[in-house]
């Protein structure tokens, strides 16, 4: 090996020494998943712990809901109520349950729709989705998910009527 080539070598060495020797320097935080991310996800595990123990539960999943709503901040506590009566009006064959610490609602244990409130991941709106278990296809596009910054009369007859079309 030349002179120059062990020393370039050498220098590799010793930068890479450095950088590594250097943990006094603040850490930047890992990319990937926020905080809220991460909760959702145990408490997701959790759920799946909880569905294991207790099966097709209907009453323990519908208690597991109302908890979740009330423990949301306003304005999302009210959305999620209303939202509650009016799937259980609309598709009484829906049950409830929570899923990734959310309200949501199955049918043979698969989701079908969903509420997620704003403060969920510190979203600007609230959130109603549907699954791929929802009956909704209408030819190549059709909408999934829709924001919600207010429950009005129309906007609740519409997620009746989607709730509803659901269910085929």
């Amino acid at each position: 090996m030349t002179k120059s080539a062990q020393s370039a070598k050498n220098a590799t060495r010793q930068a890479t020494k450095q950088a590594t020797k250097s943990s006094s320097a603040p850490r930047k935080k890992a990319e990937g998943f926020t905080d809220e991310e991460r909760a959702a996800m145990k408490e997701r595990a959790r759920e799946l712990k909880t569905e294991a123990r207790r099966g097709a539960d209907n009453a323990a999943g519908e208690s597991a809901v109302l908890a979740a709503i009330a423990a949301m901040p306003e304005p999302d506590r009210a959305m999620a109520r209303r939202l509650h009566a009016l799937i259980k009006a609309s598709a009484p064959g829906l049950s409830a349950k929570t899923w990734y610490g959310m309200p949501a609602y199955a049918r043979d244990g698969k989701v079908v729709c969903s509420f997620q409130g704003a403060h969920k991941f510190k979203s600007r709106y609230a959130t109603f989705g549907f699954s791929d278990a929802a009956n909704l296809d209408e030819g190549a596009l059709w909408p999934t998910s829709f924001a919600l910054k207010e429950l009005t009369s129309a906007v609740e007859a519409k997620i009746g009527a989607l709730v509803k079309k659901a269910m085929g």
